[in-house]
């Protein structure tokens, strides 16, 4: 078969299209690949205080109130941008996730439809979204994450009852936000942005985002947020097991960056805390005095194994049994022989308060006036009430003041300061008073 001309024109310049957009493509993809092993190595060398098992160090000696005061300054450098802003401006967002959100919006339609047309259009399109990708990128970088504190809308709160908690409220945003101003400075991180919104859980339709607190009420705070989706009619039909293990609730780091930076700047943010010493006995109650098939051979093998002297083979194979002495050496040790868990990781590195401005801060110690307030903020089904049952182990005593005074029984002086200097950032931001020791 003879070609014609036209044809032959039309092949030739489908092909020269093609070469060039496989060409850009792969230029993109070799930027993009030496950046993210450049800056890998950069931030392994300057922020290893981010990494999994080892980056968070116990005060070495028992601290006074000026010594506490130079440790924050000191240790809340990790939130300071470096000088050099230009090096570092791409630490927040240099990670794996950003190159594939790349790809998709470099195609949109496909590369196949995008390789069908030949007038050009489908080249200027590939490079308008490549443009708008980095702007992104660029906008995240120059993201101002100690803005003023926004404004509750209460427009929907028609009670007077709630007056004594909003003014409540008004002085807990304040006085963290005066907090993170004195502080931390220009408070930009040097973590990734998807883990520094990995904890987060997000409604969209009554535009909320939730910050998850272990052992603060976060088991009945997925159930509010389930029934609010949709996704059950009540929060008391719903077990443990589907609120923990049932994947229906999505995270904000399930986003790409424009979903990500737009709820961030428009969705109404909660975080609910604890008294940290209250939380962690609550999470060493929960986790190595009942039976736990993840807990006890995975945590409590090891702690045993360590900071167990002359320990009985049943112990050491099963992991059970494990003292709140031991654990408390465990979470003290920078050595530790299994990394840090959620359930007794500071607040701080969880939620970053003072990289993003909560709207709502909850206490555990007023959870469910708080809790029923928001919803009335955020406009909640009037019927829909925060629960207030126990999520498991129904029949323990809750834990209390009371309850932490008998385990720091167990514990020296030493021990219960050094607990106190572990999540001294906690105690001040959260303006939580200085336990027993």
């Amino acid at each position: 078969m003879v070609m014609n001309p036209k044809q032959v024109f039309l092949s030739v310049l489908i092909f020269g299209v093609a070469g060039l957009l496989l060409f850009m493509y792969l230029q993109v993809w070799i930027e993009e690949q030496h950046t993210g092993r450049v800056e890998k190595k950069r931030e392994q060398k300057s922020s290893s205080e981010w990494g999994p098992p080892h980056y968070l160090q116990p005060a070495p000696r028992i601290m006074t109130t000026e010594k506490i005061q130079e440790h924050i300054t000191n240790q809340n450098s990790m939130f300071h941008m470096p000088g050099d802003l230009k090096k570092k401006k791409g630490n927040l967002l240099n990670s794996g996730r950003p190159t594939r959100v790349l790809a998709k919006t470099s195609h949109p339609q496909g590369e196949n439809q995008a390789l069908g047309k030949i007038t050009g259009s489908s080249t200027n399109n590939l490079i308008e979204n490549h443009q708008e990708t980095k702007t992104l990128f660029k906008k995240f970088g120059e993201m101002n994450w100690s803005s003023d504190i926004r404004h509750l809308n209460k427009s929907l709160v028609k009670d007077n009852k709630w007056k004594k908690t909003d003014v409540t409220q008004e002085k807990r945003r304040s006085f963290l936000q005066e907090f993170c101003k004195k502080y931390t400075g220009v408070s930009r991180p040097q973590s990734h942005l998807f883990h520094v919104v990995s904890r987060i859980y997000v409604e969209d339709k009554h535009k909320i985002l939730y910050c998850e607190v272990p052992k603060a009420g976060c088991s009945n705070w997925k159930r509010i947020l389930m029934v609010l989706s949709g996704l059950a009619s009540s929060t008391y039909n719903i077990s443990h097991d589907a609120v923990h293990y049932g994947k229906y609730l999505k995270k904000l780091d399930s986003f790409d960056l424009k979903g990500i930076y737009t709820r961030l700047n428009t969705y109404t943010k909660a975080v609910f805390v604890r008294d940290p010493m209250e939380r962690l006995v609550s999470a060493f109650r929960d986790k190595f005095e009942h039976p736990n098939s993840y807990y006890h051979p995975v945590f409590g093998r090891a702690i045993i194994k360590k900071y167990r002297s002359n320990a009985c083979e049943e112990a050491l194979n099963d992991g059970s049994g494990v003292k709140f002495r031991e654990f408390v050496h465990y979470l003290l040790d920078s050595h530790r022989p299994v990394g840090m868990d959620i359930h007794w990781e500071k607040v701080s590195k969880l939620c970053y308060p003072c990289l993003i401005n909560y709207d709502f801060v909850g206490k555990f110690e007023t959870l469910e006036e708080d809790a029923n307030y928001f919803l009335q903020l955020i406009g909640a089904p009037k019927e829909l009430r925060f629960p207030n049952f126990k999520d498991r182990h129904s029949s323990d005593e809750r834990t209390n003041t009371q309850v932490v005074r008998q385990y720091l029984k167990d514990l020296t002086r030493t021990e219960r300061q050094l607990i106190y200097d572990f999540y001294y950032l906690d105690y001040l931001m959260f303006n939580y008073t200085t336990p027993f020791l």
